[in-house]
């Protein structure tokens, strides 16, 4: 019978808490880590995320797509055997549409010019 590979992993919030450390399958999708995290979310923490993708994973500097697998993701592995690895959760800031359209607008408005001296 074969052993599972599994891989640990602790998640670490903005605040320096962490959610686990859980273990995972190498083909476990990102997207599943990040439904994970948002049913895990902490209830006394403000501006939780509400969807997947207002969850940014940083794992070893690289940002993980939604779309690849742990095993895709070629996380570092662990120094110690049986060691965690940590990723970093980011959460994009809530903004209502009236929001998000007049920071749009705003920026086109905004012309960039550059002068050339010869």
């Amino acid at each position: 019978m074969a052993l599972k590979e599994f891989i640990e992993i602790k998640f670490r919030l903005a605040d320096d808490s962490d959610i686990g450390p859980n273990k995972y399958t190498p083909s476990t999708s990102v997207a599943s880590l990040k439904e994970k995290i948002i049913a895990q979310w902490p209830k006394d923490k403000d501006s939780g995320p509400k969807s997947i993708n207002d969850v940014k994973l940083i794992s070893a500097g690289r940002i993980l797509e939604n779309n690849k697998t742990l095993g895709e993701s070629r996380l570092p592995v662990a120094e110690v055997p049986g060691g965690v690895i940590t990723m970093h959760v980011v959460v994009r800031p809530h903004m209502n549409e009236k929001a998000r359209d007049k920071q749009q607008e705003d920026s086109l408005k905004k012309g960039g010019c550059a002068c050339t001296i010869l």
